[in-house]
């Protein structure tokens, strides 16, 4: 369900700023903002996954609090994007119920798929507490493992492609065939580099205090690039053990292994730099919401890779059998709340970047934009 409050809520806020543009210059938002007249459930969302809440306008504003005026786009954007969570998400019961108790949700959820494992592992025979020749795979074979999560990620690539689906459409953009590929390759362009987090003045955000800084970013780009190198470390063994007759285990001096150990220490770097400065942000600026997806994904992240380190350090010891449980569980919590935070937000992100490139080549504004009814126009024709 759509929360009215929000929707108002945004439409009052950026009415005001449209007729200020004190920030025009500050990120996309405000620029995609002054091609509108009028601002519909569409294009608030459009707008919403534009912002990357860096604060800037909050503590350059001088209608934010205490000003009767009360503006706060940061905020109330906030409070629009942890909402797109549960309205664009397939199935939408999950999209909800990871809405409401995202966190506690996604950590019950690891655990009790890391103890279902370890049952399943004991139960089919499996000596869990000892060494193995062949490692984890002695504890849980490698068909079961990719039974397991090939399953699980058919059922994410759907869920997520629906998702996609529904949003691009709610942003008025043609098939992604017939787009003008230099505005998709600007959106891309945009979203890697993190453009838009530098405040509007190349400093960096406003975040988590008033003065700039590019921390923010630097902490984005390690968790971004330190889930690329896992992404391709296993990648490479997939290729490795199907292409080639490699099967793991695999050394410490095997590309598997050193891009899973770079982009683990990426998760741990980028997600626990992004949680202190949560913690120490301006409560203004953050929503009612608080962040609970966005929260929930960092945690699942440096779960997953504290784990993924900790069964690579035990894989040789009687250790291995809870420590490959415990890390599967967070990597299987992890895959299932994809469609529902964090990580469909980067794909929204990048579908609404690639909308205002489109917008910024016409010079108008194409999402959100009401056609006007034929009936109506010939009416008029006939007056």
């Amino acid at each position: 369900m759509r929360s009215t409050t929000n929707i108002d809520e945004a439409a009052r806020v950026m009415t005001i700023c449209n007729a200020c543009r004190y920030c025009e210059g500050h990120c996309a938002v405000f620029q995609a903002m002054e091609l509108r007249l009028e601002f519909n459930t569409e294009n608030l969302d459009y707008l919403a996954n534009l912002c990357h809440n860096c604060g800037s306008c909050f503590h350059n504003c001088q209608y934010a609090p205490p000003h009767q005026f009360n503006l706060n786009v940061a905020a109330v954007f906030a409070d629009l994007r942890q909402e797109n969570y549960a309205v664009y998400a397939w199935p939408a019961p999950l999209g909800r119920l990871f809405s409401q108790n995202g966190l506690w949700v996604s950590i019950l959820t690891a655990i009790m798929l890391g103890l279902f494992m370890a049952g399943g592992a004991i139960l089919t025979g499996a000596d869990f507490f000892a060494a193995h020749p062949n490692q984890f795979y002695g504890v849980i074979s490698h068909n079961v493992l990719v039974t397991l999560f090939g399953s699980v990620g058919i059922f994410v690539f759907i869920a997520l492609s629906l998702s996609i689906r529904k949003f691009w459409r709610a942003m008025s953009l043609p098939s992604p065939l017939s787009l003008d590929w230099l505005n998709v390759w600007t959106g891309i362009k945009a979203a890697l580099s993190l453009k838009y987090l530098d405040g509007g003045n190349g400093q960096g955000c406003s975040y988590p205090t008033e003065k700039p800084s590019m921390l923010r970013r630097w902490f984005h780009q390690a968790t971004f690039w330190g889930f690329m190198l896992c992404f391709a470390a296993t990648s490479t063994a997939t290729v490795m053990h199907y292409g080639f007759d490699l099967p793991a285990p695999y050394g410490y001096i095997s590309l598997p292994k050193f891009l899973g150990i770079l982009g683990g220490l990426g998760l741990l770097v980028g997600p626990i730099g992004l949680m202190m400065l949560k913690l120490q942000a301006d409560p203004a600026i953050k929503g009612r919401s608080n962040g609970g997806m966005d929260t929930s994904f960092l945690v699942l992240l440096f779960g997953t890779s504290l784990t993924g380190l900790l069964l690579m350090l035990l894989s040789q010891s009687s250790w291995v059998g809870p420590a490959l449980c415990l890390h599967l569980g967070f990597v299987m919590a992890l895959f299932l709340s994809m469609p529902y935070g964090k990580f469909i937000h980067g794909f929204y992100r990048l579908i609404a970047l690639v909308a205002f490139a489109v917008e910024q080549q016409k010079h108008q504004a194409v999402v959100g934009v009401v056609e006007p009814d034929p009936d109506m126009i010939k009416v008029k024709n006939l007056g």
